[in-house]
């Protein structure tokens, strides 16, 4: 990481479908190799997919999803006198919707359907009932900061 200046936030242009941000970053982290027309596709069938299982508007899904995984608190390693504790502290809000994204499409490969748009529509649908490895994950996250709550004057 730069110690001379943050980086610059590049604009992410909205998907062409639904004109959603959300769904072209999460679209961009699904792709692999610079696929992005693969990447689509996937995403987009996974939503038409939501919407036959369902019946309900599959962006709204998307966004509880992705809200329901959010996490609200981290720990970060700090080092004190010799010491490293885990403190928890408040996630930002781009950080938290990256880490969502980046559970979701890592829980959903990890699934065991056959194509990755049924894994990612399944986890999807997961998540925005609660349920889930992505929920699981935030929940564990959340478990940690509320276990190591005890050094958070350590916070910086």
């Amino acid at each position: 990481m730069s110690r001379r200046r943050a980086a610059v936030k590049r604009e992410v242009l909205p998907d062409p479908k639904f004109g959603d941000v959300v769904v072209s970053k999460f679209m961009n982290c699904l792709m692999y190799e610079g696929k992005k027309s693969v990447a689509e596709r996937i995403v987009y069938g996974a939503f038409d997919r939501i919407q036959r299982r369902s019946g309900q508007d599959p962006i709204r899904v998307f966004h509880d999803a992705l809200g329901n995984v959010r996490p609200a608190v981290e720990v970060r390693s700090r080092r004190v006198g010799g010491a490293t504790y885990q403190v928890p502290v408040e996630v930002r809000s781009d950080r938290s919707q990256a880490l969502a994204i980046r559970w979701l499409i890592s829980s959903s490969r990890g699934r065991s359907e056959n194509t990755m748009e049924e894994r990612l529509s399944g986890e999807l649908l997961d998540a925005a009932n609660n349920r889930g490895v992505a929920v699981k994950r935030r929940e564990d996250t959340h478990r940690m900061a509320d276990a190591n709550k005890a050094f958070s004057h350590y916070r910086w």
